[in-house]
């Protein structure tokens, strides 16, 4: 099945439909045209800029889903099919509205290693120094020497301290086991306000990387307060060998052009949907190769090693302002080790690959794969917004 043929409103749209409060941007067409504020109900999708003229300024509101509810509706925008089969990016047609990335000036972040399988695979990719091929033989050792089920020890805990005292004895201490049991919770800039790249487009890779795979997560949308307003899905697409590496290569393995998927929506906490639904939510992912290739994944954020609230609190705060407010990814369990094509040099991504990463109170993100240097450029920055909401009337 074709990107464009997976892009429905049934495939896409959460599993109790348009129930909940569904936010996102279209981009319209035309001189007087740019990315507006919307909100997607069974009857269409409706400009609600009168609310808010941009998806973080309505953030700050202190009930953005009573807000959007109550709010008088602006024109209708399109119909939800045809805005989502028009977001793919091969073949989409310019003169007529689309379906962009449902986050703009927030800052765009992602917190690492903080599930015990994927933790495992980061000191992996530490020791394998990139190299594929010698990652079956380190896992195995990794797995037989550490001894322990990491999803059981508490961060920062008295426990975390005597494991890590007993691993530097062995020689196994890793910078990723730091982040991963320590005290102070990894979160990095995943990319720049404006450049995520919403449902239906291709998400990019690094044209020089050989290892690599998709990181399907939860992502919350948090405002200048800390205070969490929603969440969507993420892709926070990885390159396994720039890491693996070296640490110091993270903003190469994680920052480039097209390589932060977000959507398909926002779905604003309600009567409907809250931070304790989003804590015991699973998400499944799927890869579909041009060569007939599946392979299928699952994350469950009830095995996350820290609360979604206590990384919003180690991400925000005295030391830390985010005057636009965030959006952050929460971390994978998902890290691929079977064999794509040679054996021993597990998965890695090819061309034209679609990722899907669904959870059923979410609904479905789906990209398709490209490089970095093939995928649609990002000009449309923060002078290019600024200068287009002057230009319709909003500033």
């Amino acid at each position: 099945m074709s990107i464009r043929e997976r892009m429905t409103p049934s495939n896409c749209l959460p599993k109790d439909g348009y129930a909940g409060t569904l936010i996102t941007r279209v981009e319209l067409p035309g001189a007087n045209g740019g990315p507006t504020v919307a909100m997607i109900r069974e009857d269409g999708v409706y400009d609600i800029m009168s609310v808010a003229t941009t998806v973080t300024a309505l953030m700050e509101l202190d009930n953005p889903a009573a807000s959007v509810k109550s709010a008088t509706l602006g024109p209708k925008l399109g119909d939800l099919d045809k805005l989502l089969v028009n977001a793919v990016a091969n073949g989409r047609d310019s003169s007529k509205p689309y379906l962009l990335a449902p986050c703009d000036l927030q800052a765009l972040k992602a917190a690492g290693v903080t599930f015990a399988a994927s933790m495992l695979e980061r000191v992996i990719e530490e020791r394998a120094k990139g190299d594929p091929q010698r990652a079956v033989e380190i896992r195995k050792e990794i797995n037989q020497s550490i001894g322990v089920d990491l999803s059981e020890i508490v961060p920062g805990s008295d426990g975390a301290q005597r494991l890590k005292d007993e691993l530097i004895e062995r020689d196994l201490w890793s910078q990723y086991l730091e982040v991963a049991i320590g005290p102070d919770a990894e979160v990095f800039t995943k990319s720049q306000p404006l450049s995520g790249v919403g449902p239906g487009a291709d998400v990019g890779l690094h044209p020089r990387s050989t290892w690599n795979n998709p990181e399907p997560e939860v992502a919350i949308i948090v405002n200048s307060n800390g205070d969490i307003k929603g969440a969507t899905l993420g892709n926070d697409v990885n390159l396994r060998d720039f890491e693996g590496r070296s640490a110091l290569l993270l903003s190469k393995a994680k920052d480039n052009n097209a390589s932060c998927g977000v959507g398909p929506f926002i779905r604003l906490f309600d009567d409907t949907y809250s931070l304790d639904d989003l804590r015991k939510c699973d998400l499944s992912m799927e890869v579909t190769g041009e060569d007939g290739y599946v392979l299928e994944g699952a994350s469950s954020m009830s095995q996350i090693s820290r609360d979604p609230a206590d990384i919003v609190e180690q991400t925000i705060g005295r030391v830390h302002q985010y005057p636009d407010g965030f959006v952050l990814m929460l971390g994978t369990m998902f890290a691929p080790t079977e064999d794509r094509d040679t054996p021993g040099e597990g998965f890695t991504h090819k061309i034209g690959d679609i990722v899907s990463i669904s959870t059923p109170s979410l609904g479905r993100l789906i990209n398709r794969v490209d490089t970095s240097d093939k995928c649609e450029p990002w000009t449309f920055g923060v002078k290019a917004f600024m200068e287009n909401l002057a230009t319709r009337g909003y500033l």
